[in-house]
């Protein structure tokens, strides 16, 4: 997220997301659970989604759907 130069209007999430990959892109899952990360992400969507539309629920059934497709 800084890298990207989302950390400015992403404050809060930016510094938890982007210790979520290692170098290579690999999911750092010994540095947080995948769980939290989907939960995060979930919450910049949110973000995102209520400051170009100005509603929030445009987001919602992210986490759902990751963790019903993705979790093992």
């Amino acid at each position: 997220m800084g890298q990207l130069g989302l950390g400015r209007h992403f404050g809060r999430l930016a510094p938890q997301l982007d210790g979520a990959f290692s170098a290579d892109g690999v999911f750092a899952h010994d540095r947080l659970r995948f769980v939290d990360f989907v939960d995060d992400v979930e919450e910049l969507l949110e973000e995102v989604a209520w400051q170009e539309q100005g509603d929030k629920e445009a987001a919602d059934g992210f986490e759902e759907y990751v963790l019903r497709h993705y979790s093992g």
